[in-house]
């Protein structure tokens, strides 16, 4: 056994105020505004400033933290800037209420089957598209047979379950399915669920990602690649009313500083963070509200279980175990403000698991040291170095301030064990692409989500583009087909610790702490968190950063 020293706590001590920016992501809309000091609590809205009365017109600016490769759903890889943008161009079938349910949006309404094989879905009459054709079933059909399952399509693994698309009458069609799927509204949620034209589509041919047309409170006016992209308000919107805003100017502002102090200056109008220090910091600006969130999803630490020696779950064991939790959330800025997450769903959700909890491999570095070791003496060690020769790898990460104090201590932490561990920072663009490639080796992540667990558990962990870890388990596949085939919440929530007692016993993935996310505005924009439905059902307010822009106004 080699002796290695553990890697002391003194130099990653630090308080609160001395962070500089973090890190994280997800949950249920709170807001705090001005300098006030609360925190989100997950499932709680805290308005501090009234919205009053909508005010038609007037333009905002809103910083983003990335820029999309593509606006074509199937095309584009849409993570929370992506959606900011979305949700103003496209409207989605079915959206997200402020209980975490899934209900009609666009659609009039959604059904099943008996045997959740087959569900029904009614398009609201009279709507058209930007470019004045009618959004109607045929039209389902066409974008769905056409782009959303193609070959190439990145929504064609999760849309392959849908046997066919068929088309009932003028507005109904039925998605019929190759097994029961209790989740599939869910799906229709995201970019599988935006209806835009197929016409335009057509004209626009392989330009079409840059040419959005969709059925949303906004249409497109331009897009300059990594600098802005601007829509205004569609004259012809089918909700009576909105939107209340005349145009909103979208810009990549990747740099956490920069974006936060463009803010400050009123540079811009309002702007998203994941990163936990930004969204303390924010908290500090005087004429700031700020719609913060809380939820399932969880900073990580991802390892590709398709390359050596990470393909061994000794190695992914021993990392986890030489990881201290509480270090890398102080790091991050979460101390005291977000709370340490050992699996995909928050305390505050039904599917949490105290047996979960207590199985996550938590910081032990003899137990880390003797993983290690095990891995490295062995002679058929699946990387094919020779025995007793250390690992080496690379640990990527997007070039953030908070994220290079993470990376470095995700390093030592390592190195303590013996490892040659290589610092890589990757823009945030090009890592999202290198994890779906799987093009890595270890990085720094999120993981979870507040959507239905099949959902979640599914895209990760089964063959599929998003399955960025590459690991997969037969007792995972087992507990999937529950979560599909049933409703019941008992035999859910069963399903799901299971799940959560193979990955923490086989690690694809570590974690630090729950993200809060925040859009901070101006004052003088409102209405982020007040959002409904076109039958009053209240929404999920500015969740995970993202808000339904054509809800908002701006009082000058």
């Amino acid at each position: 056994m080699h002796a290695h020293r553990r890697p002391t706590r003194g130099p990653w001590k630090r308080t609160l105020a001395s962070v500089g920016l973090a890190g994280l992501l997800l949950g249920s809309a709170a807001c705090g505004g001005g300098n006030g000091n609360g925190g989100a609590e997950a499932g709680a809205v805290v308005d501090v400033s009234e919205a009053g009365d909508p005010v038609e017109g007037g333009s905002i600016s809103v910083g983003l933290e990335a820029e999309t490769n593509s606006w074509l759903p199937g095309e584009g890889t849409f993570n929370q800037p992506g959606l900011n943008v979305a949700y103003a161009i496209y409207d989605p079938l079915m959206q997200r209420t402020e209980d975490g349910g899934v209900a009609p949006y666009l659609a009039e309404s959604m059904e099943p089957n008996e045997a959740l094989t087959e569900w029904t879905l009614t398009l609201r009459p009279g709507i058209d598209f930007h470019d004045g054709t009618p959004l109607n079933s045929e039209a389902l059909k066409t974008v769905f047979d056409t782009y959303l399952t193609a070959p190439g399509s990145n929504l064609a693994a999760q849309l392959a379950q849908v046997t066919s698309l068929d088309v009932i009458d003028e507005l109904t069609v039925v998605y019929r399915l190759s097994s029961p799927n209790a989740a599939f509204p869910d799906e229709l949620v995201t970019a599988a669920g935006w209806p835009f034209s197929p016409t335009a589509a057509a004209a626009a041919g392989d330009d079409a990602g840059a040419n959005p047309v969709g059925t949303g409170p906004f249409t497109f006016v331009e897009w300059q690649r990594d600098n802005r992209l601007v829509v205004e308000k569609n004259e012809d919107y089918w909700q009576e009313g909105l939107p209340y805003l005349d145009q909103i100017t979208f810009r990549p502002i990747p740099d956490e500083d920069t974006r936060l102090s463009s803010l400050q200056s009123g540079d811009v109008d309002a702007m998203q963070s994941l990163r936990q220090s930004t969204v303390v910091r924010a908290r500090e600006f005087d004429g700031i509200s700020n719609y913060e969130h809380l939820g399932s999803n969880s900073g990580a630490a991802t390892m590709n279980t398709s390359q050596a020696p990470f393909d061994d779950v000794r190695v992914r064991q021993a990392l986890a175990y030489a990881m201290d939790q509480d270090e890398l959330i102080e790091v991050l800025g979460g101390t005291g403000v977000t709370p340490p997450q050992t699996q995909y769903f928050s305390p505050d959700s039904p599917y949490y698991s105290q047996a979960v909890e207590d199985a996550y491999p938590s910081y032990d570095f003899d137990q880390a040291q003797e993983l290690y070791d095990s891995y490295i003496n062995d002679p058929e060690r699946s990387d094919g170095k020779p025995v007793g020769e250390n690992l080496s790898f690379t640990f990527e990460c997007p070039p953030d301030p908070s994220l290079n104090e993470l990376s470095q201590l995700y390093q030592a932490f390592w190195t303590a064990l013996g490892a040659e561990v290589q610092l890589s920072q990757v823009e945030q663009a090009a890592w999202i692409q290198k994890m779906l490639a799987r093009d890595y080796e270890v990085g720094c992540t999120r993981v979870g989500n507040d959507r239905d667990p099949y959902i979640v558990f599914s895209q990760a962990f089964q063959p599929n583009p998003l399955n960025m870890t590459a690991f997969q388990d037969p007792e995972i596949d087992a507990q999937l087909e529950i979560l599909k085939s049933t409703t019941d919440l008992e035999a859910r929530k069963a399903a799901v610790e299971e799940i959560g007692l193979v990955l923490n016993a086989n690690v694809p993935n570590t974690f630090t702490a729950a993200t809060l996310t925040v859009i901070a505005t101006r004052d003088a924009v409102k209405n982020l968190n007040g959002w409904v439905f076109p039958d009053g059902t209240k929404g999920n307010g500015a969740a995970n950063a993202t808000a339904m822009w054509g809800q908002a106004w701006v009082t000058d």
